[in-house]
């Protein structure tokens, strides 16, 4: 019995089925946090959770990546193909994630109602729309780096393309949590913000914030920067011969 090797095609297919499921399973549990918390609909300012509630939370985050890296690394057969699948699971999950919530609650509004992004290592807050550019991004670099992968013209990055990969993230990751940033460190709160669910003040500061201009500009300046790392990846693979380098 002859057993055909799993084309990239096939690949994709399973890759894209288990990051639907994800997608919607994630919303499905959020269904059930806002009709527990905010049963009239999710808005700013935010209702303080319980320290507990918080933890799990986490925890779920944390076990969310851990399940697409899991996979992620079980579907490549080297680091450069385990980050496509990765960017790949990534992007599918969130996109899905936002479609599940507009059937499941006719949430969000529109492309710039702001949401809870992430927990780790501190709230990220944005419009929605600023996340769903960063998922087509994602899937835009995974298919970009299997296909020339499969051409044997892309092994690996180069330390310029690693570093405005990186510097593009690191812009983005500010543009999500500088409004939680300014918060801890104008109310000096750093020193206990591993019990931050626990300070009154803190707690009294968020539960009366509400969300104001977000930084398009320094969000747009970390996207211009991946793709700028995209177009530098795209330029060498296509001059790229098929040999390995």
């Amino acid at each position: 019995m002859n057993c055909k090797p799993t084309t990239v095609y096939q690949s994709y297919i399973a890759l894209f089925v288990f990051a639907l499921a994800m997608g919607i399973l994630e919303a499905i549990v959020v269904v059930y946090v806002r009709e527990l918390y905010y049963p009239n609909g999710f808005v700013f300012p935010l209702k303080t959770l319980p320290k507990h509630i918080v933890a799990i939370e986490i925890m779920r985050e944390l076990s969310t990546l851990l399940m697409l890296g899991s996979v992620a690394w079980i579907a490549g057969k080297n680091g450069l193909k385990r980050l496509s699948a990765f960017l790949f699971l990534f992007g599918i999950w969130d996109i899905v994630y936002y479609i599940a919530l507009k059937v499941f609650l006719n949430w969000p509004e529109s492309f710039f109602t702001w949401d809870i992004l992430f927990l780790i290592p501190i709230t990220w807050v944005g419009p929605v729309l600023a996340p769903l550019i960063c998922s087509f991004l994602m899937i835009l670099m995974a298919l970009l780096f299997d296909y020339y992968q499969s051409k044997r013209r892309l092994y690996k990055l180069t330390i310029a393309e690693l570093l405005l990969l990186f510097a593009g993230s690191a812009v983005i990751f500010i543009s999500f949590t500088i409004d939680f940033g300014l918060i801890i460190w104008r109310g000096n709160f750093s020193t206990g913000f591993f019990s931050l669910p626990e300070n009154e003040e803190f707690t009294q500061i968020v539960s009366t914030w509400i969300p104001g201009d977000f930084l398009w500009g320094v969000f747009g300046t970390g996207i211009l920067s991946i793709c700028a790392a995209i177009l530098l990846i795209w330029r060498r693979a296509a001059n790229n011969t098929a040999s390995r380098f």
